[in-house]
């Protein structure tokens, strides 16, 4: 039987009908429309009615802020549905099944959901099909019947065997075109007739999973393709270009290289000629190709071991352009993948994205293209939604627009990733070897994501691209990383490789040169798949490992306490062959010698464009340009589209994205701590990136060789020296079909980095290419976005920010050629210049120019610290609002030798230059307000002082039995992601404490998973339940994956007798906070069924995830948690979540007050209790961050005060530790 209910939130949280009502009538102009309702709909199947009415108000719901109803409201309103396509990851779905299979410890059932929107007003039918255009993309969903259907159950065609193309070897030449039209191959008519050729040395026709295969393997996103094609001839109009390209085949003959010439050999032919001088020594290059890889010395509690550093950039430019959300996430899931694959913990994000005009009316909006302003929304809602959930401190968030970028979106994902050496293992696969296939489940979603990103987009992509694009699961890819973080399980691997673009066929095809595939032993998530599909889907959650025979049983055991399925599906072979079985029958047969080929050779002649030096035209006064400059697009803030990213998970952020007193002075480089599971370091990690679109538009060379400098610059100005730099590449060009000229940007791009590398001494040991940047007769940009990465002390670390009023600010820049480029002795000089002045305090803020010039530095610079700043008279207006590069701003409090007055840094909150005086408040709001719109930050919204809360009384009881070294339990359930965190936080305080991983992978596991946990409860004085998105804050909420598991009767029992009878102690933090109050234990102090009075926490009031440094005040220490702490004190504490708002009724709010139970609350920098959304990131009700039981003994709070350390938030100085796991400890000794 199907059970059907429907699901709405209240009108005070309906926060998501508010946004799309808001969206419609000023985005889309629909005046006419009054209200919008949307309900979420749950049909489920195979459970019995009882357990469906148990998980009515636990699971599809909470009482406090839903309406629950059997049926859709009657009502005048316009009605429709919208499910995802079949085969499409539904996270609200999954994560209902899993949450009722939890409570009921039986089998999952079958659970499907949809959205139902109602619309109310004078709507034409035209009206409501605009509504349905904007909320359904038809990439990922559908139109969904408002009928309940008899059965979820879905009757697969269940297909027994692939087509063999028969006649395939006799095609001629046009039949062969047609073919590669009829199946919308990516391969070319060469590549085509060269795989003929092969076929008939076989003596056969290939199947169609073959030639699918085939056209993975040698697609652009996987093999270069054009890259790789060979330049026969150069016509060159410009000297620099050429002198460059001799040098170019100069070197190439001083390292003997034979090779054809082409673009891949031109972005890689640096790094060998500076290997060749001794440098780069630091670069651990292997046969297995994960990820950019160098060797560094990190000291670990004061010994020096030896680790690795990873990095990787990532685009996911095409599924981004037409599915946002699934195409974003996947991007940031793949650029994790590629280091994790390497066996590396990855710890730290970049995002850097391209687009066009976001405030463009949807009228403007191209044929087949969905609107800008959809696209940069929801991207940045799938990659912050992933990023959040695996658990990955984004550093920083910026997006660049160009016109040009309404072509193809660029989607750039930059990953950060450390492990110690002696965990990596990398050895040949031998015959007999084991492939394992490890993580999520093979589905058709996915299939053809290789090729279809190597196409260019078209007017049909929107309608026919659905099954190329998947919909992520990040808690799958977290059990990954945690997995392959244990020692014990990397160095049973041989060899690993991620399941990107090709599935199967790329993913474990290379492993070996030698392999015989089983493709029924692959895991599917429904039936239905055949051969080929199950051959080249993609996946974000899967890895291929290669181990020994005998290792076999070991890994599997591991992968099961990771709750992670791993199943045997491939071995070894000496015969160089791949071999793939289906259903009893060989479908796939081909020889690595052929595979390897890549395809027909292909050949071009190339005659790159003169050079365009780009200049910034000043025109009008200087009020007028800093107008100009502070709102314009790429220079405005962007706070409200990077708070969306945590930026502090994993206790290790050494610099926020915004600094200062204010959070507002953005940070040029990301620093974290290199992550360590046990013990402490001072060593971190920097990267920065460069790029202007404009200044590469006209001359790639110079774009290129600039983004080099500008990467570079960015971390010396950040306080790291020039030792060890290495560097990454990301290039978007447009489809360069066969015109000489098209094809002269890449290459121009290309000589410009090289040229740098080569000058500066320092390589790209790593890049990414992505050549399909064409809509019709749209382009974007030339691309090349440099990605500089390098290793320092903590200590060393400078931020932006302007310190001190009275201070003064000086410009130091090399000098520059005659082509405009700085002179490369005068830099490198420059660079030593810089780090010695900040390392010895003489400068104590730099910043180097970018997009903005001088202008943008200082205003940003200023902002963080709420100072002003005075120009010096001498400088002119194109000094001040010209371009800028490879200079430096130091604050210092004397003079420099050798460098240029700035001005002088000022206390009157004013900006003037030659007695024009400029507000900084009413520039900074112009700065604000430019994209908030698009990504708000509620601006305008309640500014109100609350009332402070004081209970002073402390008379909290000891526990009747002392222990020295207390144990805390610590679960991780599926999206848990603070547990890492959390268990240092307590180690160092002094406790022992114990991760424990719930296993759900079925009944017995489950089981056994509450079974155990109940006899550690037992054994553990306190349970802490960290942060994270356990079910992916599915379904539609937070917390009930976890509040279903303690439900259950034996650790409701175990929890009980901890806190009533063993005056044991309970702790939850963000997550962990949620789901406490969900069961009851806080404010109740025990488990209870809550209804509609209880208080709760829900989505924050902006309507999007918070990240950033908040500062709380305590406003009961009636607590053992608070015992280290005073009524009144400030702490600061980095939140980072997407509900958090705590609400209660007002005559509950009342007593928890009385009681001493609000521990803690929001205030603004003076100390005062406020609704303003700056300082109370979620509008909770009294300003309450946490609260307590009622005998204190158990906190809920949600800034993450485990998530401390020293070197932390050197940007974002304050008193962060509140001594509650010291406090925890100290209670019961």
């Amino acid at each position: 039987m199907v059970y059907r209910i429907y699901v709405e939130k209240k009108k005070e949280f309906a926060n998501e009908a508010r946004t799309l009502l808001n969206d419609l009538r000023s985005f889309m102009q629909l005046d006419s429309l009054e209200d919008v309702r949307i309900l979420n709909r749950y049909d489920a199947e195979n459970m019995d009615a009882e357990l469906f009415e148990s998980a009515k108000k636990t699971v599809f719901s909470e009482p406090q802020t839903d309406i629950i109803t059997d049926e859709l409201p009657e009502t005048d309103a316009a009605v429709f549905a919208v499910e995802y396509l079949p085969g499409q990851f539904d996270q609200r779905a999954d994560s209902a099944a899993q949450c009722i299979q939890i409570i009921s410890k039986g089998e999952r059932p079958t659970v499907r959901t949809a959205k139902v929107y109602l619309l109310y007003g004078e709507l034409s039918a035209e009206d409501i099909n605009t509504v349905k255009k904007y909320v359904i993309n038809p990439v990922e969903a559908r139109e969904a019947s408002l009928e309940k259907p008899s059965t979820l159950k879905t009757d697969y065609n269940i297909p027994t065997e692939v087509e063999t193309l028969d006649g395939f070897c006799k095609y001629d030449e046009a039949q062969l075109a047609d073919f590669v039209r009829k199946y919308g191959l990516a391969m070319d008519e060469d590549d085509i007739a060269f795989c003929q050729k092969y076929f008939i040395s076989e003596m056969r026709d290939p199947t169609i999973t073959e030639i699918r295969m085939i056209d993975t393997y040698w697609s652009d996103h996987c093999r270069h393709t054009t890259f790789l094609t060979t330049i026969d001839s150069v016509k060159f109009e410009d000297k620099l270009i050429q002198e460059t390209y001799d040098d170019y085949i100069e070197t190439r003959k001083q390292l003997g290289r034979t090779k054809p010439i082409n673009l891949m050999d031109i972005a890689t032919l640096a790094v060998k000629y500076l290997r060749s001088t001794g440098k780069l020594d630091k670069l651990d290059e292997s046969e297995e190709i994960n990820a950019c890889t160098v060797k560094m010395d990190v000291e670990v509690d004061g010994k020096t071991e030896p680790w690795l550093l990873l990095f990787k950039n990532e685009t996911h430019n095409h599924p981004t352009e037409i599915e946002p959300f699934g195409g974003a996430a996947t991007c940031i899931g793949g650029a994790i993948r590629d280091p994790l694959s390497g066996r590396s913990y990855v710890y730290g994000a970049m995002r850097v994205t391209g687009a066009g005009n976001p405030l463009k009316s949807v009228s403007e909006t191209l044929e087949g293209k969905l609107p800008q302003r959809k696209i940069v929304t929801t991207a940045a809602a799938g990659y912050s939604s992933y990023g959040n959930q695996i658990g990955l401190a984004t550093g920083i968030v910026d997006e660049i627009y160009h016109d040009g970028y309404a072509a193809k979106r660029m989607e750039i994902g930059a990953v950060i990733a450390a492990a110690p050496e002696k965990n990596v293992r990398r050895e040949c696969p031998e015959p007999g070897d084991i492939v394992i296939l490890l993580g999520g489940r093979t589905g058709r979603d996915g299939c053809g994501g290789a090729t279809g990103s190597s196409k260019s987009h078209t007017l049909q992509s929107l309608e026919t691209c659905g099954a190329e694009v998947q919909k992520g699961n990040a808690p799958e890819e977290r059990k990954l990383q945690r997995l392959f973080r244990n020692g014990d399980v990397s160095r049973l691997i041989k060899r690993c490789n991620d399941f990107g673009a090709g599935g199967v066929s790329v993913a474990i095809g290379e492993l070996a040169d030698g392999l015989d595939i089983d493709l029924n032993a692959v895991p599917k998530k429904y039936d239905g798949l055949d051969g080929t599909e199950l051959a080249i889907s993609e996946s974000q959650e899967r890895m291929a490992v290669v181990v020994a025979k005998e290792d076999v049983e070991k890994f599997i055991s591991f992968a099961d306490g990771e709750n992670l399925e791993a199943t045997v599906v491939a071995v070894v072979k000496a015969d160089p062959r791949l071999t793939m079985m289906w259903n009893g029958k060989k479908i796939v047969d081909i020889s690595r010698e052929f595979l390897n080929s890549n395809g027909a050779e292909k050949h071009i002649d190339i005659a790159p464009a003169k050079a365009e030096i780009y200049k910034k035209e000043i025109v009008g006064g200087f009020g007028e340009n800093y107008k100009k400059t502070v709102t314009d697009l790429n220079l405005c803030s962007k706070r409200g589209l990077s708070e969306r990213f945590d930026s502090t998970i994993g206790a290790g952020t050494v610099l926020m994205p915004f600094g200062g007193k204010y959070q507002q002075t953005p940070i040029q480089a990301m620093v974290q701590k290199i992550s360590v599971e046990k013990g402490h370091t001072d060593n971190c990690s920097l990267m920065a990136f460069g790029y202007n679109p404009f200044v590469t538009e006209k001359s790639p060379f110079h774009g290129a060789y600039l983004a080099v400098v500008e990467s570079v610059c960015k971390l010396i100005a950040t306080g790291t020296d020039f030792k060890d730099v290495y560097l990454t590449f990301q290039e978007y060009f447009e489809r360069p079909g066969k015109d000489p000229e098209r094809w002269g940007k890449p290459l121009a791009a290309l000589l410009g980095a090289f040229r740098a590398q080569k000058e500066l001494g320092i390589g790209a040991i790593g890049g990414k290419d992505s050549m399909s940047g064409t809509f019709e007769k749209l382009d974007v940009p030339p691309t090349l976005v440099s990605f500089a990465v390098s290793t320092d002390k903590i200590k060393n670390i400078v931020s932006p920010e302007f310190k001190k009023s009275g201070h003064i600010l000086v410009r130091l820049s090399p000098e520059y050629d005659e082509n405009g480029l700085p002179k490369t002795d005068s830099l490198l000089a420059l660079f030593d210049k810089v780090s010695e002045l900040l390392r010895s305090g003489k400068a104590v803020a730099c910043y180097t120019p970018g997009m903005g010039g001088i202008a943008e530095a200082v205003f940003k610079m200023a902002i963080g610290n709420g100072l002003g700043f005075s120009y010096s008279d001498k400088l002119s207006l194109d000094e001040i609002f010209g371009l800028d590069y490879a200079s430096f701003l130091l604050e210092v409090t004397d003079d420099v030798a050798d460098s240029q007055l700035i001005g002088e840094i000022t206390d009157d909150g004013r900006i003037t230059y030659k007695g024009e005086s400029l507000d900084i408040n009413t520039l900074k709001r112009g700065y604000e307000e430019k994209l908030e719109t698009v990504y708000p930050c509620d601006l305008d919204g309640k500014k109100n002082k609350l009332e402070n809360i004081s209970f002073t009384d402390k008379k909290f009881s000891a526990p009747a039995i002392k222990t020295a070294k207390p144990r805390v339990l610590i679960p991780v359930f599926p999206g848990t992601n603070c547990e890492y965190d959390s268990a240092k936080a307590v180690t160092d305080a002094g406790a022992e404490s114990e991760i424990f991983v719930i296993n759900n992978l079925s009944s017995d596991g489950i089981a056994r998973s509450v079974e155990s946990f109940a006899g550690k409860v037992a054994d553990s004085q306190i349970i802490f339940i960290p942060g994270g998105f356990s079910g992916g804050d599915e379904p539609d909420g937070s917390g009930k994956f976890i509040t279903a598991f303690f439900r259950n009767g034996a650790i409701k029992e175990k929890v009980t007798d901890l806190l009533d009878r063993r005056d044991g102690l309970m702790i939850g933090i963000c997550n962990g906070f949620q789901a406490l109050i969900k069961l009851g234990l806080v404010p109740f102090g025990k488990i209870v069924d809550t209804d509609e009075h209880c208080p709760t926490l829900t989505f924050n009031s902006i309507g999007r995830h918070q990240s950033r440094i908040v500062t709380t005040r305590v406003a009961s220490a009636n607590s053992p948690w608070l015992a280290g702490t005073e009524v009144g004190e400030l702490y600061n504490v980095p939140i980072s979540h997407g509900e958090g708002r705590f609400i209660a009724e007002p005559e509950m709010l009342k007593k928890l007050i009385a009681n001493g139970q609000v521990a803690t609350q929001y205030v603004d920098p003076d100390g005062d209790a406020t609704d303003d959304i700056l300082y109370n990131p979620n509008g909770s009700a009294a300003a309450i961050e946490g609260i307590l039981s009622p005998d204190g003994r158990v906190l809920g709070k949600m800034g993450h005060s485990e998530r401390i350390g020293d070197g932390l938030y050197k940007n974002v100085p304050g008193n962060y530790d509140m001594q509650l796991f010291k406090s925890a400890v100290k209670y019961f000794k």
